[in-house]
C-alpha cells in the first residue's frame, strides 16, 4: 500500500486566507461576520480575526445559500437559524453530487 500524505488542516486561518477560499473581498468576510451569528472569529492581540475550521464550514454554507442558490442574507439568516441540520445534510448532498460529477466529466474526457 503507498504512503499517503495526511492532510495537514491549520487551526486558524487569517480573514485573507479565508476571501481567497472563496474568491471574495476581505470586506465581504467581515460583513457576513457581522450579520451571521454563527461565525466567532478569534482575535489576536493586533485585533486581526483568527477563523477556525468550523468558521471556514459555516462559510462554505452561507456561500452556498446566498451566491449559489441566491438567497438574501435575512433568508440565509433565518433558514440557518431554524434548522441548521437539514441545511447542513443538503449542501454535503450537493457537495458530494458535485464531486461524483467532476469525477464522471474526467473519466467522460479520458475517454
Amino acid at each position: 500500500m503507498p504512503y499517503k500524505e495526511p492532510k495537514i488542516e491549520k487551526l486558524y486561518y487569517t480573514i485573507g486566507e479565508v476571501a481567497k477560499m472563496f474568491n471574495v473581498n476581505t470586506s465581504l468576510i467581515r460583513f457576513w461576520e457581522k450579520e451571521f451569528d454563527i461565525i466567532k472569529p478569534h482575535k489576536n492581540k493586533k485585533g486581526n480575526r483568527l477563523f477556525t475550521p468550523q468558521d471556514v464550514e459555516n462559510f462554505h454554507l452561507i456561500y452556498h445559500l446566498v451566491k449559489e442558490k441566491g438567497m438574501t442574507l435575512k433568508g440565509a439568516n433565518k433558514k440557518l437559524k431554524e434548522n441548521k441540520e437539514d441545511t447542513l445534510e443538503n449542501f454535503e448532498i450537493v457537495k458530494r453530487l458535485q464531486d461524483i460529477r467532476a469525477t464522471l466529466l474526467e473519466i467522460k474526457d479520458g475517454l
